[in-house]
């Protein structure tokens, strides 16, 4: 018969420390950023004196809202290394004490879907997103950058409608206090808040994106006409 271990992690605890320990790691290295090596710096005066359209786009707006994806980024793959404690954690309880616990997975794929869903801007900024581009890679850049705009459209009709649908689902299991049916019974809300969040997000990262990609292609275009 399997006895399950004493110890169970409380719900506020669990919040807590996915919200503290990313920004105190992060607080901590704040100063650990490399610096480009001169190499990497020249060739990137080099690229922008050939052709200064490349890096035109952008404003503050853009800047601050790719500061914001990166950083929401940075925070939630943070969270892996709590998976990996939380896992280590049960092995041991299951197969040295035979005493497994009763929230570690679920705590972890739930924190795992929510990192899924935040991390959406971050990989958009990045350019990690899939994209058939069979066609797309043989276009000059130019032309690249016009099927981006053009596909924004589509893009925007998905976010919007995903972020719609988020603000019900956690208006409503947050009416209901829902929680999950397993026997941790975490409240389920908060992570249908970050099913929310991650939609606003991948929203804001795109509207950057479409505003750096219009200014690119009015210069390239201003370029080619010149």
């Amino acid at each position: 018969m399997t006895h399950y271990t004493n110890f169970v992690l409380a719900h506020w605890v669990y919040w807590g420390w996915l919200v503290i320990m990313p920004l105190a790691f992060m607080w901590l290295t704040r100063g650990a950023v490399e610096s480009p090596t001169p190499g990497e710096e020249t060739a990137a005066k080099v690229l922008a004196q050939s052709d200064p359209a490349l890096h035109a786009a952008g404003n503050r707006v853009t800047r601050l809202l790719d500061w914001l994806s990166e950083q929401t980024g940075v925070f939630v793959s943070l969270w892996t290394v709590n998976a990996v404690c939380v896992y280590f954690y049960e092995v041991v309880s299951r197969y040295l004490f035979d005493a497994p616990t009763i929230w570690a997975h679920q705590a972890s794929y739930l924190m795992f879907g929510m990192q899924y869903l935040l991390a959406g801007a971050f990989a958009l900024l990045h350019g990690d997103h899939v994209r058939v581009d069979v066609v797309y890679i043989k276009l000059p850049q130019r032309g690249q950058v016009g099927v981006d705009i053009f596909t924004s459209t589509f893009f925007f009709i998905f976010a919007i409608a995903m972020a719609g649908s988020c603000w019900r689902f956690f208006a409503d299991s947050l009416d209901m206090r829902e929680v999950t049916d397993e026997t941790w019974r975490i409240q389920f809300y908060p992570v249908k808040a970050m099913m929310l969040l991650g939609a606003v997000l991948l929203t804001l990262a795109g509207l950057s994106k479409l505003i750096k990609d219009i200014q690119l292609f009015i210069g390239r275009g201003k370029a080619g006409s010149s």
